[in-house]
C-alpha cells in the first residue's frame, strides 16, 4: 500500500511538471516564425560583417593615403627648398645675356684677389687691408683709424704703390699652383717710397724670386740698383742711339 501511495504521488508530480512545460510551450512563438527570425538575424549578421569588412578596407586605404600625404608633404618641402635655392642663384647670376653671371663671377674673383692681396699688405703696409665695394671696386680699411673704410684715392703715392704691388703679387698667384704667373714686371713707382718702405717692397719681390718666379723691375732708384744684382742697363747716347748691357754683381757680362 505504501508503494502504491508513493507511485501515485510521483505520477502526480510528473503530471504537474508536464502541465507546467505545456504552459511554457504555449507561450512560445510558432517554430516557423522562430526559424524565420533566426534566418533574418543570420542575414543581418552577414550584412554587418560585410559592412565591417568594407569599413576596414576604407580605414586601411585612409591610412595609406595619410602616409602618402606625409611623404608628399616632405617631398614638396624639399622641392620648395631646392626651388628657393635655385631662385636665389638665378637672382644673383641668372640673366638671358649672362651679364649677371659675369658680374657674379667677377665679384667672386675680386673677393679672392683682395684676400690674397691682404696677405702681401700684411708685410708691405700692415696698416691697411682691401675690401670689395658693392660693385666691382676696391676700398681700403684703415686699422689705425678704427677700421675706417675709405677710397683708395685717399692713399699717398707711396701707399698707393704698395697697394698696387700687393694686388700685382696677388694677381700673379691667383690662378693657383698649376698655372701661376711666373713672370712679373713692375714699371717704376719705387721712387715714391722712403728707404724703409723700399726695403720692405724689395724683400717682397725677392721672396717671389725665391719661389721660382722671375721678377723684372724698371727703375731709376739707386737703392734698387744696389739691391738687384742682375740688371739690364740702358745707356742713351743721343741722336736716337743707346747701348744695352747685362750686368751681374756690378760686372758687365753681355
Amino acid at each position: 500500500a505504501e508503494a502504491s501511495t508513493r507511485a501515485a504521488a510521483e505520477a502526480a508530480a510528473r503530471r504537474a511538471d508536464l502541465d507546467a512545460a505545456r504552459a511554457e510551450v504555449a507561450d512560445l512563438a510558432p517554430r516557423a516564425e522562430i526559424e524565420a527570425a533566426l534566418a533574418a538575424d543570420g542575414d543581418r549578421l552577414d550584412a554587418l560583417n560585410r559592412e565591417l569588412g568594407a569599413l576596414r578596407q576604407t580605414l586601411a586605404a585612409d591610412d595609406l593615403a595619410r602616409a602618402r600625404a606625409v611623404a608628399i608633404d616632405a617631398e614638396s618641402a624639399a622641392l620648395e627648398e631646392e626651388a628657393a635655392e635655385w631662385a636665389a642663384v638665378f637672382a644673383a647670376i641668372g640673366s638671358a645675356d649672362g651679364a649677371k653671371f659675369r658680374r657674379f663671377a667677377q665679384g667672386v674673383t675680386l673677393d679672392r684677389l683682395a684676400a690674397l692681396a691682404d696677405r702681401h699688405l700684411a708685410t708691405l703696409a700692415p696698416r691697411y687691408r682691401l675690401v670689395r665695394t658693392d660693385g666691382l671696386g676696391l676700398a681700403i680699411v684703415d686699422r689705425d683709424l678704427g677700421e675706417e673704410r675709405r677710397s683708395t684715392r685717399s692713399l699717398s703715392g707711396g701707399e698707393r704703390f704698395l697697394a698696387s704691388l700687393a694686388l700685382a703679387l696677388a694677381l700673379s698667384g691667383l690662378e693657383g699652383r698649376r698655372s701661376f704667373v711666373d713672370t712679373l714686371f713692375i714699371d717704376e713707382g719705387f721712387g715714391s717710397l722712403d728707404a724703409a718702405t723700399l726695403d720692405v717692397a724689395i724683400d717682397a719681390l725677392e721672396s717671389l724670386q725665391s719661389e721660382g718666379r722671375k721678377v723684372g723691375v724698371i727703375s731709376h732708384v739707386a737703392a734698387m740698383h744696389e739691391r738687384i744684382s742682375v740688371q739690364i742697363r740702358v745707356t742713351r747716347f743721343g741722336l736716337g742711339l743707346s747701348r744695352v748691357a747685362v750686368v751681374d754683381a756690378g760686372r758687365e757680362v753681355a
